[in-house]
């Protein structure tokens, strides 16, 4: 069983909200535009961290960090990237990914909107975390955590903050 913290979209902001939300989980994905690699360094020194590159992420942050990531977590396979789209309307460049892996979640971010999708077509559980940080469109700030146990995704919990002008570290 691993519990999992799950943001996008934090374009620099990784304050005290987030780690107390996060506080409890075993590791963090992190669905693109992170913001910088001293970002990145910092939420990997709180909690072990797997990310994938966004579209404001830089030069450096595309040779550390894949565009797309395929990984196991127990029994349940994920595929995770930044601009995936949703069900029945996924990105083109994702589209065969989804189709030749079958994963059990498919992760993305960008839009800076939380949802949460079953998709009966790929059989799949679609997550887009929303906006963690304070910049973008979104007016509320979320994230997710929820446990991997086995091939069972289980005890999804939504964080819904409001944005701030403060803390951005």
């Amino acid at each position: 069983m691993k519990r999992i913290g799950l943001i996008s979209d934090t374009h620099g902001t990784f304050d005290d909200t987030l780690r107390g939300f996060l506080t409890d989980v075993d590791e963090i994905w992190h669905a693109g535009d992170i913001g910088s690699l001293e970002l990145a360094d910092r939420i990997a020194a709180f909690k072990p961290l797997r990310a994938v590159c966004g579209n404001t992420d830089g030069g450096t942050m595309r040779r550390v960090w894949p565009l797309v990531d395929f990984f196991r977590c127990e029994e349940a396979t994920v595929l995770m990237t930044h601009i995936g789209g949703y069900p029945r309307r996924y990105d083109p460049r994702i589209l065969p990914r989804i189709r030749s892996t079958r994963p059990t979640l498919f992760v993305a971010g960008h839009s800076h909107i939380l949802r949460i999708i079953y998709d009966p077509v790929y059989r799949l559980l679609h997550l887009n975390p929303g906006g963690a940080g304070n910049y973008g469109i979104h007016k509320v700030r979320t994230a997710l955590r929820f446990v991997v146990d086995g091939a069972e995704v289980r005890d999804m919990e939504i964080g819904e903050w409001p944005r701030s002008t403060g803390e951005h570290l």
